[in-house]
């Protein structure tokens, strides 16, 4: 198969313009990370899971339109970068930690808007976790 049949969507032409989308976004859901976390005695030099969401709004024009792995958003990046951010350093609040995060992604070319949460998922026995989010709309 030639890769002219990739860059030519079947459909093409067939969706009405009232169906065209409106959005493109991308996601990174429940990534684990063992963070330094926490400003109480017990927390501090122990690691704890840090369950992260991100949610990337692009712009039409930074949303692939072909089957072409150039003109795609590199999910790798926003993976190694939380990893990257988070290694061998500590923080006291899940506030700084989603502000970094947040940061990181709205430098970003082509972003239209942000959605991060973070959430601490083994802190209270009867709660499913404790988090923050930050959002641009």
């Amino acid at each position: 198969m030639n890769d002219l049949a990739f860059d030519t969507p079947r459909l093409a032409g067939l969706v009405p313009p009232s169906l065209a989308p409106k959005t493109r976004k991308i996601m990174l859901e429940d990534f684990d990370l063992m963070v330094d976390i926490g400003f109480h005695d017990f927390e501090i030099g122990t690691p704890q899971r840090l369950r992260v969401n991100m949610e990337v709004w692009l712009e039409a024009t930074h949303f692939p339109t072909c089957d072409s792995v150039d003109a795609a958003w590199d999910y790798d990046f926003l993976r190694s970068s939380l990893l990257e951010m988070v290694a061998g350093r500590r923080f006291n609040l899940q506030e700084t930690v989603a502000h970094e995060i947040y940061d990181l992604i709205a430098a970003r070319q082509g972003v239209k808007a942000v959605r991060v949460s973070t959430r601490k998922p083994d802190i209270y026995p009867d709660c499913a976790a404790v988090g923050v989010e930050l959002s641009s709309f």
